[in-house]
């Protein structure tokens, strides 16, 4: 269990090698160089009094109150600025620095409300302890004359209460922001006495440009930055240490806890992907863990136009697999599968693909980690010979070039964002290569040196141009392509790249990107030091997104960027645990691990682990069980944790498929969009009930502990383990930990990982074995996984999706900080407050050229279907392209997506699709069809509407 309250060393460690000693209060201590007198003494247990200072952001020195006397020195020196020299002696308690503390603590008392009995703070106040820290028994100034306690607050954010009465200016709320966020929504406003901590603009919270990310409440000493839940019901009195369950960066939180009642989520200062740092998600928005709407019993129904029943859980696994076999008696082996969620724990999924090769007898799983990531998987196996990012988050801060490319950090990785935004403070160069201005290309203090605002569909060109230019201008690294690259492979690929096609100038009529900024850019990339690749959905949902995410690895090892810190080709994850959803084998071409079903030899080593003969071709991918489905010869399907009917794209086909099974088993929280089609409802778990692991971005394997028990009485690995006893296979754990010791049996990757291992350590990245065993945080850096880097000739082939007179716009999608995927949990939450709708953001002349006005409904039509959402006209747009999100399902967005895909991996061409825009007065007929079935749905399973 992690402690309450985290020491608390006053200032930033120092990083330097060099040594010196000093002595405090008698005490020798030897320390970095660049350390503060402040961080010395708590690191002997001799704590110095402090309210401005706190060890997550840079010293500041305005308290007054961490006064200290050193020897041969006048004065009384502040401890958090002043740094520890050779020879030093130093003195913390002194009469003398006891009256001036004293001092300093009544003028902070004499504008305080005092009181503390009634104060939401009380037991957990900093102003309070340092009160009695420094012996403080009177305070001669009144509160007589003119003073703040009667300020007004600020209620308007939902999560926390800005209480200015209570402020003490120590600008610890600003400096989060700012150092920590890299927002500067705060800041210190007037002089002396009027001086106040301000929002942006003057005005409140939430219409300001604040994010809600939780620095500022989290560095707050007193109660004036506080969250409502704790107002509401004190202060927590336990904790427990676990892992997000929002996106990919994976944050380490500790849950905040009365009894098994959650108050608040605090971003856990040592954990190794975020540092102490947390969005809106992960901080705040966990309330639908305890959302009315969860489903917490067994349902089942004989079909899908019948009510739901509440059911034991032995009826409702006993009818599941009455069903799955009878599907298999009628139609085949081959007619049941599974998809894998990746919000799920590593755990969870790898029992569900076990149940399939073992108890289904097929390979007949995929996950929804084929509908964002699987070019990646592809892409990176074929280059570098593993499947996974190159670095860990922490490299970046040593890269000088950065290129975000098909990604927007801010609102879908927004932890990650902030750290790069302080490298790129710090003077890193950013290249963006998005169709949207997106706000890393000018947000305060950043701005790219080059924003490439590409045509969708074309990022394959793009990157063909840009190392086009360095292999036919000098710029390539000839020494590590020698020593680490497959020569015949390069000889091939370079003849290729200085093809004329891929010349800057004919690729510019491609993708609509100026020559000279393509030009521009690659020199940086080349010349400009270490150079970084980060990329995100725009990059693989797309026809060629296997080919381009080779093409980024083509560009690293043409400029040898690969295999050192601040470089790499690094995937952002969307998911909390879509790494770890492939690890386990989720594919139906892959056991665990990445390796083939159809390898005799690895195949023995799970058919001897299993006692089973399992099947050696590969299963359906998503795609082909909708398409068997439909055609009737695909029957069942168990979906964990994923909503297809939502999330996948062209609606309208995936909502025939599960029309047409006779058994589909949904296993999730709420009663989602799929489960209008299911016939069994199994109920699933929460991340606070949750005990296991996820794979972060960074391959980092995090503990997830439960923070409550579940609410439904079983955790899923246990009802998934059962369904398979139920279909006669006898599968047996008696926890989650003897679940990750068989990953590490039979995953060589994870050889030495184990609960035991993580609760000590804390988090690990993998590989961690014999090899390796304390992980692998930069992969490549020897050689590569497959021995010498491949060159893959990336040949740019249009999409079929073209637009035409009818269709003249190209929509793609994206996200939004505050929501979450399909929205399911967010919008359960208050983050809904920031995000009511999805909207359609179009460019001022895209919209006078239609008609559009800001606000209006409006109609966008693909050659796949229609919906309706308001316009948002907007100059981040460049003409021609239109951009909405998906995370209100009355909203429709894939009913207009293409069933195109990525030509290696099937993954969803999400982001290119041609539409028409005009406007609109009433919904489309799938969203009145939609609002039909959505209240029908709820009023089936008695769940009141939204």
């Amino acid at each position: 269990m992690a402690i309450l309250k985290e020491k608390d060393f006053g200032t930033p460690a120092a990083t330097s090698e060099r040594m010196v000693q000093i002595e405090i209060d008698g005490f020798a201590v030897s320390v970095a160089e660049g350390t503060s007198i402040m961080r010395a003494a708590n690191s002997l247990d001799l704590p110095i009094p402090k309210l401005c200072a706190t060890d997550s952001l840079k010293a500041f020195g305005s308290c007054r109150l961490c006064l200290v006397e050193v020897e041969g020195r006048k004065g009384t020196p502040a401890s958090c600025t002043t740094l520890a020299e050779e020879g030093m002696k130093v003195r913390t308690q002194s009469e003398r620095l006891a009256k001036l503390r004293k001092g300093v603590m009544e003028l902070y008392i004499s504008d305080h409300p005092l009181d503390c009995l009634t104060c939401s703070d009380n037991g957990d106040c900093e102003l309070q302890d340092m009160a009695g820290a420094v012996g403080l028994r009177e305070v001669r100034y009144g509160h007589d004359g003119e003073n703040h306690t009667q300020s007004a607050k600020d209620e308007s954010n939902p999560y926390f209460t800005y209480d200015m009465s209570k402020c003490i200016v120590c600008s610890r709320c600003v400096r989060a922001c700012d150092e920590v966020q890299g927002t500067l929504a705060l800041t210190i406003e007037g002089r002396g006495f009027d001086s106040r901590v301000a929002v942006s603009l003057g005005e409140n919270f939430f219409d300001s440009e604040c994010v809600s990310c939780g620095a500022c409440v989290q560095a707050c000493p007193t109660a004036t930055l506080q969250e409502k839940s704790v107002i509401d019901f004190g202060v927590p009195d336990r904790t427990v240490l676990t892992t997000c369950a929002y996106c990919g960066v994976g944050c380490s939180f500790k849950a905040e806890l009365k009894g098994d009642q959650v108050l608040r989520m605090v971003p856990y200062k040592d954990g190794k992907a975020n540092h102490g740092h947390s969005c809106v998600k992960g901080r705040f928005a966990f309330g639908y863990a305890t959302h009315p709407d969860r489903i917490t019993k067994p349902m089942i129904r004989k079909a899908i136009t019948d009510p739901w029943r509440e059911v034991s859980w032995e009826e409702a696994i006993g009818f599941a697999a009455d069903r799955l076999k009878a599907a298999q008696a009628q139609y085949g082996r081959k007619s049941i599968g599974a998809i894998t969620s990746s919000r799920c724990t590593a755990e969870e999924i790898w029992v569900v693909q076990k149940l399939v090769r073992t108890s289904f007898a097929n390979n007949n799983v995929d996950t929804c980690a084929r509908v964002c990531h699987s070019p990646t998987g592809y892409g990176l196996k074929q280059t570098y010979g593993t499947s996974a990012g190159t670095q860990d988050f922490d490299s970046v801060m040593e890269a000088n070039v950065i290129l975000v490319i098909g990604a927007n950090p801010t609102d879908a990785h927004p932890v990650f964002a902030s750290q790069m935004k302080r490298r790129l403070r710090k003077g890193a160069r950013l290249i963006v290569a998005d169709p949207r201005s997106i706000d890393l290309v000018r947000s305060p203090h950043i701005e790219a040196a080059y924003h490439l605002p590409l045509l969708p569909g074309t990022n394959v060109a793009l990157i063909n141009a840009m190392t086009h230019v360095i292999a036919t201008e000098g710029l390539l690294d000839e020494a590590f392509i020698k020593e680490r690259c497959d020569l015949p492979s390069f000889a091939e690929w370079l003849d290729f790249i200085r093809g004329a096609e891929n010349a800057p100038e004919n690729v510019a009529a491609i993708t609509g990107v100026p020559a000279e900024d393509i030009r521009a850019a690659a020199h940086l990339y080349a010349t400009g030091g270490n150079a970084a690749i980060y990329y995100g959905l725009g990059v693989t949902e797309h026809s060629q997104g296997s080919t381009m995410v080779m093409g980024m690895a083509n560009l690293a090892m043409a400029t040898g960027n690969i295999g050192r810190r601040g470089v790499g080709v690094n995937p952002l994850r969307g998911q909390n645990n879509v790494q770890g959803s492939c690890d386990m084998g989720s594919f139906p071409h892959e056991l665990p691990d990445y390796r083939p079903v159809s390898d005799d030899a690895v195949r023995k080593v799970f058919e001897d682990a299993w006692g089973v003969s399992m099947d050696a071709e590969p299963g359906y991918r998503i795609p082909n069980m909708f398409d068997e489905a439909c055609a009737g010869t695909y029957k069942g399907m168990y979906i964990q944790g994923e909503d297809v009917a939502q999330s996948d794209p062209n609606t309208t086909h995936v909502e025939a498929a599960l029309s047409a099974l006779d058994i589909l088993i949904v296993q999730d929280l709420f009663l989602n969009e799929t489960a209008r089609f299911a016939h069994v409802f199994l109920p699933g778990t929460s991340f606070l009930e949750k005990d296991g692991t996820f794979i972060n971005a960074e391959r980092r394997v995090n503990r997830v502990r439960p923070a409550m028990k579940e609410k439904t009485g079983k955790a899923e690995w246990e009802v998934t383990q059962e369904l398979a006893q139920a279909l006669g296979y006898p599968m047996h754990y008696d926890n989650a930990a003897q679940i990750m010791d068989e990953i590490a049996q039979l995953a060589p990757s994870f050889a030495n990982i184990s609960f035991e291992m993580l609760d000590r350590v804390g988090s690990v990245q993998w590989p961690c074995n014999d090899a390796a065993p304390e992980g692998t945080p930069i992969m490549h850096v020897e050689g590569f996984v497959r021995g010498k880097g491949q060159f893959v000739t990336t040949e740019y082939v249009p999409t079929e999706e073209k637009t035409n007179r009818k269709f003249p716009l190209i929509l793609t999608t994206g996200r939004i900080l505050s929501q979450y995927n399909v929205g399911a949990q967010t919008r359960r939450t208050h983050n809904v407050d920031w995000w009511e709708e999805d909207v359609l953001e179009i460019h001022p002349s895209d919209a006078e050229m239609r008609g559009v006005r800001e606000g209006q409904w409006v109609s966008v039509r693909s050659r796949k279907g229609e919906t309706v959402v308001r316009a948002k006209i907007s100059e981040r747009m460049q003409p021609g392209v239109v951009y909405t999100t998906f995370h209100h399902p009355e909203t429709g967005a894939n009913v207009v997506t293409t069933e195109l895909s990525d030509w290696a991996t099937n993954c969803p061409e999400y982001k290119v699709t041609a539409v028409e825009v005009t406007p609109a007065n009433h919904k489309s007929e799938w969203q009145q069809d939609y609002a039909e079935h959505a209240d029908e749905m709820r009023r089936i399973a008695g769940v009141p509407a939204e």
